[in-house]
């Protein structure tokens, strides 16, 4: 069975990068191969992982669509069209592969793709003994309920005030939204100083989470996503990814 890490947050606070490095990190711990899904219309996981994903869920949906309408796919359904077309998604690398799930096939309208998107997952995801779920931005991303399981939650924010009670926002979206996970990590990024915030005390009690790591404000890494180099770019010695290599020692150690 696959363990599942859903990752989510506000916008600009690097959750996709830190989605790219829990990637990298469960390679290095041998956890491989990972399944990478970018769940984010606004898709850039695949640059973070040193890859393109030219095909997505949102637009085999629209040629599948099309394809059937015009009785080209005689004997094979819509659903298993669809379901074919979405494999051919998977952007294969060697110790992970990718699958985008893009725009949506019309305005503000995400039902039908998240609902295949949730149904080809549970599938695929069969096959990889770790799945990494890169979320849409914000608060919404939750209530579409792609997942309503996870081994892993984890919410990252900045140090700012407005970052810091987002999260109290999602923890709270989440128990509304019956969202089940097994252990909760809150990661607050980009501290300018080697400690938490004076806002974070008391955030781990509140929500319950199993873990609070501060990652620092890394020169490195600013630069990397400023260039849209890929993770696999980083010096082997780049103290985020230390801090990341604890935290899934962390996180894993009742795996």
């Amino acid at each position: 069975m696959s363990n599942l890490i859903a990752i989510t947050g506000k916008g600009g606070v690097g959750k996709t990068t830190i989605a790219a490095l829990l990637i990298q990190g469960l390679i290095r711990r041998n956890c491989k191969p990972v399944l990478a899904v970018d769940a984010d219309p606004n898709m850039c996981l695949d640059a973070a992982l040193g890859v393109k994903a030219v095909d997505t869920v949102g637009g085999v949906r629209e040629e599948a669509r099309e394809i059937a309408g015009k009785g080209m796919a005689v004997g094979v359904s819509k659903q298993e069209l669809l379901e074919m077309k979405i494999a051919g998604c998977l952007v294969e690398a060697n110790d992970f592969d990718l699958i985008a799930m893009g725009r949506p096939e019309g305005p503000g309208c995400y039902c039908y793709a998240n609902n295949v998107l949730k149904s080809v997952l549970v599938e695929i995801s069969s096959h990889y003994p770790f799945v990494v779920l890169d979320n849409e931005a914000g608060l919404e991303n939750l209530s579409r309920r792609i997942v309503q399981k996870v081994d892993l939650l984890v919410m990252v924010t900045d140090p700012s005030r407005q970052g810091l009670e987002t999260v109290y926002r999602l923890h709270a979206l989440a128990r509304e939204m019956e969202m089940k996970y097994n252990r909760l990590a809150i990661i607050i990024n980009r501290l300018r100083r080697n400690e938490l915030p004076v806002q974070a005390a008391g955030m781990q009690e509140k929500t319950g989470a199993d873990v609070v790591l501060g990652l620092p404000d890394d020169a490195e890494l600013a630069e990397m996503a400023e260039r849209g180099k890929s993770v696999w770019l980083l010096s082997p010695d780049n103290g985020v990814i230390k801090k990341i290599d604890e935290f899934l020692s962390n996180v894993l150690a009742t795996d």
